[in-house]
């Protein structure tokens, strides 16, 4: 299916990778189930479905930086999209919300990154996280990035610290640093979505191909490296390029990229703004309810 078949279950999985990200769960598992008694006196059981949203979220991000989707987002720009979403739309908050309070303590006392503090800063965070997905979708840096493989895993890992940043601000899991009213969340919410629209927007209206990667079977081919081991010019001789796996035109499938990753997050951050408004209708309620409890008094 989509050219998988053709690849072997080392390029499809990643082995290493996957070990690594499985250590990441069984870590986390043995720290909140059975030593959680040293590392969280007094504190309550953690939820089964705070373990689920953990879970789902590192296997999101394996799957979108190591598994299938992974590979495919070499062949087609689509799939690339469905991977930062998948990296950093989805996976971050549930990683966020995944993990209980005392850990995220924890966490943050042995920090050494404390002077980058400001990186925090709501508005910062946007900038951040959107300017360098905007900045990295610029062809020439994209296609740069594609072709060495050092560049991008240090970039993509700013990328995933970045959208960690921008949602540590709208889901801070800790009771005595949360800041600003849900009416602010919201408006935070809006800014996110609006700084994203211009990169979006400029790759849906564009009228050629924007990235080599996707376009030029020689460019393609040595991208590819970051994927498969061995020779990858093999792949042009059995495939002479990446066309041979799209399912559209690399314009086309540039299009419904960027459409794509527009609408998984306009549904992400539509559900967020479902979330807050929820809890902050549960709070005025609550609030009017104490009052007349208090008038009847």
């Amino acid at each position: 299916m989509l050219g998988l078949e053709y690849f072997s279950f080392a390029d499809l999985w990643s082995p290493l990778f996957m070990v690594f990200m499985l250590l990441i769960i069984a870590g986390y598992l043995l720290v909140v189930g059975p030593f959680s008694e040293k590392f969280a006196e007094g504190e309550p059981p953690i939820s089964s479905a705070k373990k689920t949203m953990f879970i789902t979220g590192i296997l999101l991000l394996y799957l979108a930086q190591g598994g299938p989707v992974s590979l495919l987002g070499h062949m087609m720009f689509t799939f690339h999209m469905l991977t930062m979403a998948l990296s950093y739309l989805l996976a971050p908050p549930l990683i966020i919300l995944g993990m209980p309070t005392w850990l995220w303590r924890a966490l943050l006392r042995v920090n050494p990154f404390r002077r980058l503090s400001f990186l925090a800063n709501p508005i910062v965070a946007a900038v951040l996280f959107n300017g360098l997905f905007s900045f990295y979708h610029i062809p020439a840096i994209h296609d740069y990035v594609m072709l060495h493989f050092n560049v991008h895993r240090l970039y993509y890992i700013v990328l995933f610290v970045s959208a960690m940043l921008m949602w540590w601000t709208l889901l801070n899991p800790l009771p005595e640093k949360r800041k600003g009213s849900s009416l602010g969340k919201m408006g935070y919410i809006f800014l996110n979505m609006i700084l994203l629209t211009p990169a979006c927007g400029l790759i849906i209206f564009a009228v050629e191909p924007m990235y080599a990667t996707y376009s030029d079977p020689d460019i393609w081919a040595k991208a590819m490296g970051y994927c498969i081991s061995g020779d990858t010019s093999a792949l042009l001789e059995s495939f002479g390029g990446p066309t041979f796996f799209n399912l559209m035109s690399p314009l086309v499938d540039q299009q419904v990229g960027a459409i794509l990753m527009k609408f998984i997050q306009e549904i992400t951050f539509i559900c967020m703004l479902a979330y807050i408004f929820y809890h902050w209708y549960k709070s005025e309620n609550r609030e009017e309810d104490d009052d007349v409890t208090q008038r009847n008094l």
